[in-house]
């Protein structure tokens, strides 16, 4: 069977819809008899914070020579990162054929939180993807817009639920939540501002963790929360909301549908693709409109309708991408 080598500078412990991803991706692909092994910034040997809780650039490591030869492929999730750099320099030194992995708005986020121009970045992401076999990105939306800045080879990949973990409630209680990195590209003070009737709820941890309970001391703090007690999160809220602007997906939006728990969202990319207008939530350039919508969906055909959402399918898409491509079939000494 085909082994796969899967480079990310995102990983376990830290806490974001990439790990979840990658993590499913790896129990799926393993539960179809694949190879799967993770390179990321836990084998370095030096790790420089950042201000992001367990988010490191790293240096040393293991080096891509005595690694990437194993392997039948090879999938770089995070090209932008320091480990991700690496193995992409080498991969295409050694002329291998590769995909990568299209996560966050790099441009839109960088432009929105360091007023650094959209145009120089989207120039440095091109160069990033130049030689990817396939950029895999998690949305039709988010591959028309890298198409309309240049990208040449952007293939959908979408995300799944872990339904055994979340299920249907139909008997919320009286408040709104929002599960997130608690970080500013999140746009969580748009939440935090909501006009509402309900209790507001922010389960998760990040940087802006403590300007925002400064700002918004009304608000419900959890902190992060994993398993069978974020799943009551999502499932005992009247709905959920998601600010963000600069996400490709979202896995957070169908996790709460997954429970029942119709989502309210800017009409942004993610959202376009998660949500079923008027079944699952409701998008609005008001989220107070967009909530208020939310409030009167049917829970259960919400829940009903998340099912289309699948780690096994995530995975299949995930794998076709690599069997398409002609990988590497003389490997490098």
């Amino acid at each position: 069977m085909k082994k796969i080598l899967i480079v990310s500078d995102a990983w376990e412990p830290q806490v974001n819809g990439v790990v979840t991803t990658l993590k499913h991706l790896v129990k799926e692909l393993k539960s179809q008899g694949y190879t799967v092994d993770l390179v990321s910034t836990n084998d370095a040997k030096i790790k420089i914070p950042t201000p992001y809780p367990d988010v490191y650039i790293a240096f040393g490591g293991k080096k891509p020579k005595d690694v990437v030869p194993h392997y039948d492929y090879l999938h770089i999730a995070t090209p932008e990162g320091s480990v991700g750099k690496k193995y992409l320099n080498y991969a295409i030194k050694n002329k291998l054929k590769f995909t990568t992995g299209y996560h966050t708005k790099w441009p839109e986020f960088l432009h929105a939180m360091y007023k650094i121009p959209m145009k120089l970045t989207y120039w440095y992401m091109r160069k990033l993807h130049k030689h990817s076999s396939a950029v895999l990105v998690p949305t039709q939306t988010a591959g028309t817009e890298l198409a309309q800045q240049g990208f040449k080879n952007a293939v959908t990949w979408t995300r799944g639920v872990d339904r055994d973990q979340f299920t249907l409630n139909l008997f919320p209680d009286n408040y709104i939540v929002c599960v997130s990195r608690v970080s500013k590209e999140k746009n969580l003070d748009d939440f935090c501002k909501l006009e509402t009737g309900f209790d507001k709820v922010l389960v998760g941890d990040g940087p802006y963790l403590e300007e925002l309970k400064k700002k918004y001391p009304y608000i419900t703090y959890t902190g992060v929360k994993h398993g069978k007690e974020l799943a009551e999160y999502y499932s005992n809220a009247k709905c959920f909301v998601f600010p963000s602007k600069s996400d490709t997906f979202g896995v957070v939006m169908i996790e709460s549908m997954a429970c029942g728990t119709p989502v309210a969202a800017y009409p942004v990319t993610g959202p376009l693709d998660v949500i079923d207008f008027g079944k699952t939530g409701y998008m609005s350039d008001s989220l107070e409109d967009a909530v208020d919508k939310c409030l009167d969906l049917n829970r259960s055909l919400v829940w009903e309708y998340s099912k289309k959402w699948t780690w096994e399918e995530s995975a299949n898409q995930f794998r076709k991408s690599l069997i398409k491509i002609n990988y590497h079939t003389s490997k490098p000494q």
